[in-house]
This record gives structure tokens, sequence and C-alpha cells, in this order.
């Protein structure tokens, strides 16, 4: 359930639509929700009055919904409405799913949800958010946190980055790499708003990272090293970097480890391995590994990843 109220933000209005809303999906097979959107008023304006939401469904919808995205808005400094903060009380006293996309944590925070929790909010927004909610763990590199029930994205895009999470857990990799696609955006992004803060280095003009990326996919489980992917690229190790940091928001080394487990992901939905094959196959190395490794990536174990696939 998709929750707006005066001043939200189109664009993750938007996000959350494009990735949880819509019919069924031809190249997937099934419809993946059923997303409602709610408003406390019938017409609501949104940021700026850009425009406005007519027709929504009402606020007490929220109190069947398991999961729910809370209200953003530019304008932080504005109290979220008495009654929204409620009934988002209600729907996590109850185990409703709760995210915040953007300053959504904001609205969260409001609510008392994130007291003692991890959360991650705009880089810009950092030190109001730190001032105004001292009981709450920023982390401010970070592009979304999962903290199980209660999940929260910096900046706008990365609105897009916590959404495919989300399929990722409910669905799979494979599903959440076909949302990917369509959206025309990486199923996984690698490196924190960092990136966007410091001015990257521009790319060398008429040159690719894609023939080399393309070159590692395919050989995932081999030993490959930086300079393995240099000599590919044609470039030296230290210009492989910035390219990447510049191109990719990541290091070579995290990109790889990020296309390990998305292979691996894919090897336990199949269900045709034992994990340490899977591990061996995805080029983690071991089972031990990969478990550290999904843990950080995935948010869960790849036992509890494999119980998902097999009941």
């Amino acid at each position: 359930m998709l929750v707006v109220d005066e001043q939200s933000n189109p664009f993750e209005v938007g996000c959350a639509c494009e990735i949880f809303g819509g019919p069924l999906r031809p190249e997937i097979g099934f419809p993946l929700y059923d997303l409602r959107v709610v408003a406390p008023r019938r017409s609501t304006p949104m940021r700026d009055a850009l425009f406005s939401i007519g027709a929504v469904g009402r606020l007490d919808e929220i109190d069947r919904a398991d999961t729910v995205i809370v209200p953003n808005r530019p304008y932080v400094e504005t109290p979220s409405r008495p009654v929204l903060l409620a009934a988002l009380r209600r729907a996590h006293q109850r185990g409703a799913r709760l995210v915040g996309l953007c300053t959504g944590a904001f609205t969260l925070a409001e609510a008392g949800l994130l007291d003692g929790r991890r959360a991650a909010v705009h880089w810009n927004l950092a030190d109001e958010f730190r001032q105004r909610f001292p009981a709450v763990t920023l982390e401010p590199d970070v592009l979304f946190v999962d903290d199980g029930d209660v999940l929260t994205s910096a900046g706008s895009a990365a609105a897009l980055d916590l959404g495919l999470h989300i399929v990722r857990l409910d669905h799979g990799a494979e599903v959440a790499n076909h949302v990917s696609r369509r959206l025309v955006f990486a199923a996984y992004r690698d490196g924190g708003q960092r990136q966007f803060v410091e001015r990257p280095m521009p790319p060398a003009a008429g040159q690719s990272l894609a023939p080399a990326l393309a070159w590692a996919q395919q050989r995932l489980d081999e030993p490959i090293t930086v300079a393995d992917l240099a000599r590919r690229a044609g470039l030296s190790a230290g210009s492989l970097h910035r390219r990447f940091r510049a191109e990719l928001g990541t290091t070579p080394l995290a990109w790889l480890t990020v296309e390990r487990v998305t292979l691996a992901c894919r090897l336990i939905e199949l269900g045709d391995h034992g994990l340490e094959t899977v591990a061996h196959r995805s080029g983690l190395g071991t089972g031990a590994n990969m478990r550290a490794l999904f843990k950080r990536h995935v948010g869960v174990s790849p036992a509890d990843y494999r119980r998902r696939f097999t009941g």
C-alpha cells in the first residue's frame, strides 16, 4: 500500500507505482503485488502543487496492508498528520512491513518507529535527521537500509534500489532482474551515497566497460582479478578503478561480488545444487564466505533464501 499526503514527491510515488503496481507482467507471468494508493484526503496536492492525486483509497485501508510505503515530502520541517502517524503505528504493531523512500524516513521517525534502529536518508538531510532523531542510527553512506520489517532508502533514485531489493526478497533474483531490465536500471548498485557527493572523474571518450563486464559475467566461477579486468578493458589497474567509480559507482571487486551473489541467488532458486556447490559455481568460494556475503547483500542467509523457494 502506497500512502501519499500533501507535498509528497511525485518521483518516489512514480517509482513505487512502477515497481509494485501495474497489471500482469508478460515477462514474469503473474502480478507481483496488489498495490493500492491511499491518502488522508480524497484530493491530495503533490509537491509544490504541481498536480493533485484524486480518487485514491482511504487512509484506514492501511489496517489491512501487508506492506505500507509511507509518505515523503521535500519540506521535512512540516510535521506529519497525527492521524497518519497513528495509522503507521497500528500497522507496525500488527506486523506490517513499513517502507520509507527518501524523506519517508522522517515520517517513520516522527512516528517513533525508528528508535533504536538503523535507517538511511538523503545525504543532504543527514545532519538535520541526526539532530531531530538522536535515537536512530543513521547509515550515511548506503543507498538503503533493510532493518527487517522497517526499510528506508536514501535519495530519490535509491527508491528504485530499495524497491528492487524488496522484489528480490519477495520473489527472487530472477524476477527482480526482469523488473530492473524493464526499468533500464541496475538490479543492484553496490556503493553508497558518497559517490554522488564527490565529483567523479568523467569516463574517457570512446571507451566502454561493457565488453570487459560481459567477459567477466561469463567466467564468474573463475578467479578473476582486477588485473584481468583491466587487461580486457585495455586500461591500467588505476584507470579501471577510476572508470568503475565514475560509471558504476563501485569498485571492480565489489562489482564482481555483487554479480556472484546474484548468480548464487539464481542457482539457489533452481534448487539443483547444494549450498557448497552453489558457492563454488558462483565464484564465492566456500559456504562460509557465501553466508557472510548473503547476509551483507541479500539480508538473509543462503539457507533462509532457499526456504523461500522450497516452502
